[in-house]
């Protein structure tokens, strides 16, 4: 009589299967992934790619018993350095992310990359060297290639993003849809019926969610179709966004833009057009900083605590270390905080 046969659980992968696959010895395994002398160069690059091939890591509770105190952890931001020193968000959040940090005695190892393959690269040293205990990940793109990377590294990370982005790792996100909901609701309710958003990168994990919120607000309320333009966050590009919505022949009444530097940059643009604000176009900002509150008119905005975000971030790769369960946690979501830069549109 024929028999079904039941497959069991795949038999986990192991320090020997490593060694067999590199044809090496678990002892050089294990000075390889604890940089330790004893191997040469090329027989570790062999040992990682072998792990890497297995999708092996060493176990963290392994590494920790020869350092078990964290000195560093590791932020790595695809960002110009000119362009980081001016965007308040990043100055906060390092800040919350220090707070925490100064209470550990512990330091941020920070570096600037040029994309997502430098940052994997730079991770991996970091990682190898014993440099960082573990890294906080921001800029998640959909299917973001770090994901799978630090797994398989087995480095420790909590990422500042939406869960859908995060691929299991431990996360710390606010709810950026029900916040566009709320901004384009409120403007709405003020009257405007073209409202047009200034973005940042397409590529990026919260710019998709951002847009998806918008586009469903923009359809659920029945106003005119609501444009995005994509920029790279920089006053620069959100200049000559705002510039092209307000020269356009159905120009919006109405500017939701994604940080304040570049709703900063806006409105001086529609004085250079002409434009009075907010009588002839209301802007909005995200992320408010002292920025929407030194212009003229202030700046509406979509405010939260973002000193508290990186402090969050912080205290939850802290609980990664010590080996709590990984998790999805969310901060408060983005309030609006209506200043002198919105109002009713100007009747024709």
């Amino acid at each position: 009589m024929d028999s079904e046969v039941t497959a069991g659980p795949p038999r986990r992968v192991t320090i020997k299967d490593v060694a067999a696959r590199a044809g090496v010895s678990k002892g050089a395994v294990s000075l390889a992934f604890n940089d330790r002398p004893g191997v040469s160069q090329a027989t570790r690059a062999r040992i990682f790619e072998a792990a890497r091939e297995l999708g092996w890591a060493p176990h963290l509770s392994a590494r920790s018993l020869s350092n078990a105190r964290v000195d560093a952890v590791g932020l790595a931001i695809a960002r110009p350095a000119r362009m980081l020193g001016l965007e308040p968000w990043f100055m906060e959040f390092v800040s919350g992310i220090e707070s925490v940090l100064a209470e550990r005695s512990c330091s941020l190892l920070l570096r600037l990359v040029r994309d997502v393959r430098e940052e994997i690269a730079v991770q991996e040293a970091w990682w190898r060297a014993r440099q960082v205990g573990g890294s906080i990940l921001v800029d998640l793109h959909d299917q973001d290639p770090r994901v799978p990377a630090l797994r398989g590294l087995g480095l420790p990370a909590v990422a500042a993003g939406h869960p859908s982005l995060a691929g299991g790792f431990t996360c710390v996100w606010t709810d950026d849809a029900t916040a566009v909901g709320e901004a384009v609701r409120y403007l709405a309710a003020l009257g405007h019926r073209r409202i047009a958003r200034v973005s940042g990168p397409a590529s990026l994990g919260h710019s998709v969610i951002r847009t998806a919120a918008f586009e469903a607000a923009v359809r659920q309320l029945g106003l005119a179709d609501g444009r995005t333009v994509a920029t790279d966050f920089s006053g620069e590009e959100g200049a000559r966004a705002t510039r092209a919505l307000l020269s356009s022949a159905d120009r919006p009444t109405a500017v939701l833009y994604d940080n304040d530097i570049m709703a900063v940059a806006g409105l001086s643009v529609t004085a250079e057009m002409g434009l009075s604000v907010p009588a002839d176009v209301s802007l909005l900002a995200w992320d408010d900083s002292q920025l929407c509150q030194l212009t003229h008119p202030t700046l509406s905005a979509m405010s939260h605590d973002v000193f508290g975000f990186g402090a969050e971030v912080a205290r939850r790769l802290f609980d990664v270390l010590d080996q709590a369960a990984p998790g999805s946690h969310q901060a408060p979501t983005p309030a609006l905080t209506p200043r002198g830069s919105t109002a009713p549109p100007r009747r024709p």
